[in-house]
């Protein structure tokens, strides 16, 4: 050996030199290996339900699209006038077939039950004061026995009806003004009538027309109020002025069974919060905002 020379040690280790670089390029080659398997399996893996979701199918020119379900277009109706003599005829006519024999829902067997009837029906349903009047009648049978009563003890018997306290005021004034000045008789006449406590002209009206027959005027109580205004029969929104728009188109022979029938269309089909506009007949002559289904165009401010 030369001089000045010294071998080559092993190292501390026990690893010689040669086999550092064997080892090192076993593992650059093990970690080059794993990147690649790992790529192959990320391009192979199935990918998830969402990302397949976002893929937007290629269909075929055959392929059958999916179809909604049609609805009516609605359609505009030129020259239209809400107020048009043969509306009015249309609608009157629709009305007959739907409610041929309408009549007053409050259950009376007189003049003087069916006043008493009408006071308590205000801010009620009819149902409900057919459920009290039966008792009622029963225990306090005639108009006499009801103008010997105080307020006080008629508060208890109409108590469901609401308002109680008043109603009970305006039926035993009622009751006693008709024995003193009408001979127990409701009188026949709207002006009598008007001057009785809790008689306004809705409930003047309804006596007259249900009971004495006499068309003096149209009953608007809250579904005719309603409707009337829906169907652009009037843009008023007070009684009065809504009765007289409505006399000056509804003839006046029908103006009994107008009200009747527009009542009972207001509970079977012109529902206050969702009207059944897909079953109503008088739909294509309606064009009301408010509308759940059409097939004509809706005019802004047919509401009621």
């Amino acid at each position: 050996m030369a001089r000045g020379i010294a071998p080559r040690q092993p190292a501390k280790s026990g690893r010689q030199e040669g086999a550092r670089k064997v080892a090192g390029a076993a593992l650059r080659a093990g970690k080059t290996a794993t990147r690649a398997a790992g790529k192959s399996a990320f391009k192979s893996a199935p990918k998830p339900r969402a990302a397949r979701a976002a893929v937007k199918p290629v269909l075929s020119k055959t392929a059958a699209k999916p179809t909604k379900p049609s609805t009516p277009k609605p359609r505009k109706t030129p020259g239209y006038h809400p107020l048009a003599p043969e509306r009015i005829t249309a609608i009157l006519h629709e009305l007959d077939q739907l409610y041929p024999e309408a009549q007053c829902a409050l259950h009376h067997r007189n003049a003087w039950e069916l006043l008493v009837a009408t006071i308590l029906s205000a801010q009620s349903t009819d149902v409900n004061v057919n459920r009290v009047t039966p008792a009622l009648f029963e225990k306090y049978p005639t108009v006499e026995a009801f103008a010997a009563l105080q307020p006080e003890q008629l508060e208890p018997d109409i108590r469901s009806t609401g308002f109680f306290r008043n109603k009970s005021k305006s039926v035993v004034g009622a009751a006693k003004k008709v024995v003193s000045d009408f001979g127990a008789q409701v009188p026949d006449d709207m002006d009598q009538l008007l001057t009785l406590p809790g008689v306004a002209r809705k409930t003047a009206n309804v006596v007259l027309g249900s009971w004495f027959g006499k068309a003096i005027g149209i009953v608007v109580d809250t579904h005719v109020h309603r409707i009337s205004r829906r169907w652009e029969l009037t843009q008023n929104n007070d009684p009065q002025k809504i009765e007289q728009d409505l006399m000056q188109v509804i003839p006046p022979e029908r103006w009994i069974l107008f009200s009747h029938q527009v009542i009972h269309h207001g509970r079977n089909l012109c529902i206050a919060r969702k009207p059944r506009c897909a079953d109503c007949p008088i739909e294509p002559l309606c064009h009301a905002e408010d509308k759940t289904w059409t097939t004509v165009d809706v005019h802004k401010g047919a509401k009621a």
